[in-house]
């Protein structure tokens, strides 16, 4: 009988019930919050659904994240493998691969001017960035956390593997994954805020139609001239200009459905789960997660307003030809940045559409986030 007790007792306390802190168990609910906004609410289900189950299976078991060091028998936790991978910077440059081999640049094309209104929108990074430092980050911390104001989940993982600040991997990439959930919600009051009814009703031109060899060369002579002048961005400029060329070219159809599709999928399985799993309580529950959450959404909002600015300086300067909220579109979060300008815009008229004209300062603010990640990489001295 005396086996049996023992045994049995052992069972009971090899449960997580007996292991788990206050502070997991709150994790554990913020975990369930999250697979609900994503799958009742569809709050980018593709990676808060990841994002959200690796919070709640290394809450409840730790040692999933277990690193090789920290291992009695030299084996790490299955997702420690997978962090890795985005702590060698990996996973997000083959998102940027998939990206591009899903984006239509012809929008940014035919309207160059688009380029300003993606370079506008990255106002919010450069503040999130001194915002930091006047919270008691350092500078390369500072600069990792900046990125959220772009919307750009992939390119905060990049930039906070790059210099060094894994230990704020998890709040960083939850924060910026949340905010670009969050998109249709945050954009519309300040886009509101900052412009009149009268500019929300303003239709654009049709844009100019593309040829197939600009839309070949543009990948190529981006590639060229971002990458001469910082070389820092070429595993991300280079990447998505890469998938881009893959759609573009027309010859190699499998390498383009293969990047836009299977990798693409399979690659943010991996890289929601291990950002995910960055987040145990021990992480995630201090006063640095509620800093960096709080700037990114101060650096959000900064970004939007300045993209809409800039869009009221041209819409005056062009007599009334652009209409400013395409402007809020220069973040990165691609489409969905695009659609909120549309939405916004047809509620002031059911007949205007932007959707294309708002598609190029959104991939030009991808490009945009990058070459800004790049720029604190060369500060830095980060090869």
């Amino acid at each position: 009988m005396e086996y049996i007790s023992n045994t049995l007792n052992n069972l009971v306390h090899q449960t997580a019930f007996f292991n788990l802190t206050w502070g997991n168990y709150i994790m554990i609910i913020v975990a369930c919050v999250f697979l609900y906004l994503a799958i009742a609410k569809e709050f980018e289900p593709l990676l808060l659904i990841p994002i959200a189950f690796g919070m709640l299976l290394v809450n409840i078991y730790p040692d999933i994240m277990l690193s090789i060091a920290d291992s009695s028998n030299g084996i790490g936790g299955l997702l420690y493998y997978f962090y890795l991978l985005d702590e060698w910077a990996i996973l997000p440059s083959l998102i940027f691969m998939g990206v591009g081999a899903m984006t239509d640049f012809g929008p940014l094309i035919a309207n160059p001017k688009s380029f300003l209104l993606g370079a506008a929108a990255q106002l919010g990074i450069y503040m999130a960035y001194f915002g930091a430092i006047l919270l008691g980050f350092n500078g390369k911390a500072a600069a990792s956390i900046s990125i959220i104001g772009g919307a750009d989940g992939p390119t905060s993982i990049f930039l906070a593997g790059k210099l060094g600040q894994t230990n704020l991997l998890g709040p960083i990439a939850v924060a910026a994954y949340s905010y670009m959930s969050l998109v249709p919600i945050i954009q519309p009051p300040i886009m509101k805020l900052f412009t009149t009814e009268e500019e929300r009703k303003i239709k654009m031109g049709q844009l100019r139609p593309v040829s197939k060899l600009e839309k070949i060369l543009f990948p190529i002579v981006i590639t060229i001239v971002v990458c001469m002048i910082l070389p820092t961005t070429a595993p991300l400029v280079g990447m998505l200009m890469l998938g881009n060329l893959f759609k573009e070219c027309g010859v190699v159809r499998q390498l383009t459905e293969t990047a836009s599709n299977a990798l693409m999928y399979i690659v943010v399985i991996i890289l929601g789960t291990s950002v995910g799993a960055t987040t145990s309580a021990e992480a995630f529950l201090n006063a640095a997660t509620l800093k960096i959450v709080v700037l990114g959404l101060i650096a959000f909002a900064f970004g939007t307003a300045g993209g809409v600015l800039l869009g009221k300086l041209m819409c005056v300067l062009s007599h009334k030809q652009i209409n400013p909220l395409i402007g809020s579109a220069g973040v990165s979060a691609v489409p969905m940045a695009a659609r909120v300008s549309q939405k916004v815009g047809a509620e002031a008229d059911p007949t205007n559409f932007l959707l294309m004209h708002a598609m190029g300062p959104n991939v030009a603010g991808v490009i945009g986030t990058a070459v800004a990640a790049g720029t604190f990489m060369a500060v830095y001295g980060i090869m």
